[in-house]
């Protein structure tokens, strides 16, 4: 959709877009390369694959320089990126629980079984200002990396570990999630959302929602706005690997051909209990996050979001459509940022409006106006919205 509002409107929205080339191009002493953004703005670029709800690092790194930074637009580009891209497979069902770990931490258990893996982290530093950035060159880093390796070789491979949940569900005391095999996952690329939504909907909805509107949803709730307020069974963040089915192998075939692995953050927190109706066990209850890179904050929320949408009440954690509708980042954004876009002639009948109910004021009131200006009186509205 497009706005021309004067003639030659398209030449001044071409000269717009090379003002935005300027401003980002002057006083530029260097040009930021794409493989820098990838590899060193990394935590901006796995936001960016998660909102935009593709994995591809490089082009993520791509729509950030283009977006000049603004995640937001980052991931609209992404979004919008992807959609234009064929789907030739469909991936098996990926395992966190084979996920090679780089990073694995747990609030719930000081001693589980392989150790806390604190991983590359800045949780446990000083949030002060490191000055020594601002003079960092090409060689410092190279430097840094030969010795690092040198000092602390370890091998990343063997980076694999059970799962807190699984544990705790061979001992009864963890309650199973509700799933059917059977079921076909909802596409939420393909098919609009309704509500209710399946989990398999509502999961997806969240892994790509936005970092700052989960958080700010999961901590309403944490403060008293809803029922959860869990502890972290088990965080990590490691490297997941995919397979897609071989073209000529047969149905029962589970292995599939390796193309690859995504680096993915997945969250179980441990809520409050129940009691299981089959067995009478008093298990926890799980909350499930997910998403691309290593976003450990959206991650956590997801989790606590997961588990409040299944619970009953009245907060806004609690309510799903208000949730899950208002946490997509280019829907929400696209929708504010709309305002934008002219809307001359919606103001224009405000304007009359108002000044009809003035200029009827202002004229003194006579025996043959005076029902007028009473429903004069009566229609006055204040307008808002668009």
């Amino acid at each position: 959709m497009a706005y021309v509002a004067v003639t030659g409107g398209q030449e001044a929205i071409q000269q717009a877009e090379q003002l935005v080339k300027y401003y980002r191009s002057k006083e530029s002493d260097a040009v930021l390369n794409i493989a820098m953004i990838e590899k060193q703005l990394r935590l901006l670029v796995d936001r960016i694959m998660g909102e935009g709800g593709m994995y591809a690092p490089e082009y993520a790194a791509i729509a950030l320089k283009q977006a000049e930074g603004d995640p937001a637009e980052a991931a609209f580009l992404v979004r919008a990126y992807r959609s234009t891209l064929p789907r030739n497979h469909y991936s098996l069902v990926s395992e966190p629980a084979d996920m090679r770990v780089i990073r694995r931490i747990s609030s719930s258990f000081r001693d589980m079984p392989g150790g806390q893996v604190l991983g590359p982290t800045n949780d446990y530093t000083h949030r002060m200002l490191n000055f020594n950035l601002k003079n960092e060159t090409t060689e410092d880093l190279q430097a840094f990396v030969e010795e690092y390796l040198t000092d602390l070789p370890w091998d990343e491979s063997s980076m694999n570990f059970t799962k807190i949940a699984d544990l705790l569900r061979d001992q009864h005391l963890m309650a199973n999630v509700a799933n059917s095999d059977d079921e076909e996952p909802y596409d939420i690329t393909r098919q609009k959302l309704t509500f209710p939504c399946s989990r398999s909907a509502r999961l997806q909805t969240l892994s790509r929602g936005e970092t700052g509107a989960m958080t700010a949803l999961a901590y309403s709730s944490m403060r008293g706005y809803g029922a959860v307020h869990p502890t972290i069974g088990e965080l990590r963040v490691g490297y997941t690997p995919i397979h897609i089915p071989h073209p000529f192998g047969s149905e029962e075939d589970e292995d599939g051909i390796y193309i690859g692995e995504a680096l993915m953050t997945e969250v179980e927190s441990i809520n409050s209990f129940t009691q299981d109706k089959e067995s009478g066990n008093v298990q926890f209850l799980l909350g499930y996050g997910l998403c691309f890179g290593q976003n450990e904050l959206k991650a956590i929320s997801m989790s606590i979001l997961e588990r409040s949408l299944e619970t009953k009440g009245t907060s806004p954690a609690q309510n799903e459509e208000f949730v899950l509708t208002h946490i997509d980042s280019v829907e929400s954004g696209g929708f504010v940022s709309h305002l934008k876009l002219p809307h001359y002639v919606t103001f224009q009948t405000y304007l009359d409006q108002i000044r009809k109910t003035q200029a009827r004021k202002s004229k003194p009131a006579s025996e043959e106006d005076t029902d007028d200006a009473a429903n004069a009186e009566k229609t006055e509205v204040q307008y808002s919205g668009v």
